[in-house]
């Protein structure tokens, strides 16, 4: 899937993706591919839909597009 970041808080690690299908992923710094652990909000990024806590759906394998 594609979409953007739509905010980041490097404090404690997480973020949000719109996806381009309008749907919310939350995610976790460690699921930045290239390690970087940090992400900039508005960058347009590719990522992969796995279950996550609390039965929500989240972004994983997230990297730049």
């Amino acid at each position: 899937m594609t979409g953007q970041v739509r905010a980041f808080d490097d404090g404690r690690g997480a973020g949000e993706i719109t996806g381009d299908d309008g749907a919310v992923y939350p995610f976790h710094c460690t699921a930045i591919a290239d390690g970087t652990r940090t992400i900039a909000v508005g960058t347009r990024v590719s990522f992969s839909v796995v279950p996550g806590h609390g039965g929500r759906w989240e972004a994983a394998a997230v990297q730049p597009v």
